[in-house]
């Protein structure tokens, strides 16, 4: 059941409010960049009042944390299956794979954007932002908890592993930058680079 900021239950209007609202506005902070995270261009181009705004999320905060828990629920962070015994280069490559492929999406780049815009330190940010801090690290539990499935079973230092897992998304996220300026980089070739790299490391 689904409440509005106040604790009441949203009626069938409520909920398609609420559902294009968050709709709006990872569409907003995907394709405006960081100066899009404001709520109150969302409400603006959904053409409601701050009044809505503030019966369905209660504020900024209540509106991105919503957002980044819409996200989660319709987006899976699945790792291409990887058989049994599969080797430590096969595994890798399935991660690799699985984040270059979310980076692309939309979601991803908003949610890019809002780390982007607010405070950066985790004590600033839960402070000024403590529901979306908690979604935050939420969505950094489960890739943590990706990183782990991928390497069960797997010899490997797990030091290594929490390592790995905290340079691959700035990492690709630089790929994909990349892939989008005039260069002569054969991103493709970087990225498998970068597999073998986080092979041999873990290795």
């Amino acid at each position: 059941m689904t409440l509005s900021a106040k604790g009441t239950r949203l009626n069938r209007r409520g909920l398609e409010t609420r559902e294009q609202l968050l709709r709006l506005a990872i569409r907003c902070l995907a394709e405006g960049g960081p100066d899009a995270v404001s709520a109150n261009l969302v409400a603006r181009e959904a053409g409601v009042t701050w009044g809505t705004i503030q019966h369905q999320f209660g504020d900024a905060d209540g509106l991105w944390a919503a957002m980044l828990e819409y996200i989660g629920t319709k987006w899976e962070t699945v790792l291409p299956e990887v058989p049994d015994g599969a080797s430590l280069a096969a595994r890798v490559d399935a991660v690799v794979e699985m984040l270059w492929n979310a980076l692309e999406r939309p979601a991803s780049k908003a949610i890019t954007n809002l780390r982007t815009a607010l405070p950066h330190r985790p004590v600033d940010l839960a402070a000024a932002f403590p529901r979306t801090a908690s979604a935050l690290a939420a969505w950094d539990a489960e890739w943590s908890a990706t990183c782990d499935r991928a390497f069960e079973g797997v010899p490997v230092d797990r030091t290594k592993v929490t390592r790995v897992r905290g340079l691959l998304p700035a990492a690709l996220r630089g790929l994909r930058d990349e892939q989008n300026l005039s260069t002569f980089t054969d991103v493709d070739e970087s990225r498998r680079g970068l597999s073998e790299a986080i092979t041999a490391y873990l290795s």
